[in-house]
């Protein structure tokens, strides 16, 4: 873990509420790995007081990138940072995901801003055939990363109402290609973010179908440390813990370390 004074390379509008941030920090770039994310001090001095989480979206030489969405006074703030000012960063934090082995193959399925950390994970799997399902609410809210060109990943979309790619849940994306998928004698393994529902929707999958699948979950949190418990999800019963912290214990977890019902 590192705390950078990172200058902003480039802080550019996506969509209407969505954003992405590039900046460089060697350290911590070097570092990342999928799945993890940082904590930023989204302008200079003490106000506001507390880091905002963001998941690390890829990297490039020695720039960190960053998706956002906004949502809140920071993230507002966030939008006002210019070219050459410098942030405070620290990080990477937490756990992230384990890549695959052998001739499984990758599926990544993420809904809204929840497809941040996937794309860090589609770029470190380039030279992998790697199938990439988007759910947004409608085009104008779809995005795609730029480090993601080029490499194997197949993507196909989804929107709620049917103005890009499939009209429906990016849930049915995945359902319909099992499927499709069920006599080839092909291994999976699922990669998942998004809004909680979606998150539920595809932990029943990968329990009814017995496909292992990695979680990034978002939570609010202050420190990013697990000092401040703010970030706790029931862990199963049986597990032998009552609570883990999506800081420190994940922010990746597997189906089978949640508490579905309690989430």
């Amino acid at each position: 873990m590192f705390e950078e004074m990172a200058r902003i390379q480039s802080n550019q509008r996506v969509t209407s509420d969505t954003w992405l941030l590039r900046m460089k920090s060697p350290k911590i770039a070097k570092s990342a790995q999928p799945g993890e994310f940082v904590m930023v001090r989204v302008r200079s001095g003490m106000d506001p007081l507390l880091r905002r989480p963001f998941s690390i979206c890829g990297t490039e030489r020695d720039s960190l990138l960053v998706f956002y969405r906004v949502v809140g006074q920071g993230t507002v703030i966030l939008t006002q940072a210019k070219e050459g000012e410098v942030l405070s960063v620290l990080g990477p934090l937490g756990k992230g995901f384990e890549l695959p082995a052998g001739d499984v193959t990758p599926v990544l399925v993420g809904g809204g801003i929840g497809v941040a950390p996937l794309f860090f994970l589609a770029q470190r799997l380039k030279k992998r055939r790697v199938l990439f399902m988007m759910g947004f609410a409608s085009a104008g809210e779809a995005f795609t990363a730029p480090h993601v060109k080029g490499t194997r990943t197949i993507v196909s979309i989804a929107t709620d109402d049917g103005s890009r790619g499939h009209r429906g849940f990016v849930t049915d994306l995945l359902e319909d290609y099992l499927v499709r998928s069920g006599g080839e004698n092909e291994r999976h393994l699922l990669f998942t973010c998004g809004p909680r529902p979606m998150m539920k929707k595809m932990a029943d999958i990968s329990s009814s179908q017995s496909i292992p699948c990695q979680f990034s979950l978002e939570a609010s949190m202050a420190c990013g440390l697990g000092a401040c418990l703010g970030c706790a999800i029931k862990s199963p019963d049986g597990s032998g813990r009552a609570y883990a912290h999506v800081c420190k214990d994940g922010p990746v977890f597997r189906t089978e370390a949640v508490d579905w019902k309690a989430l």
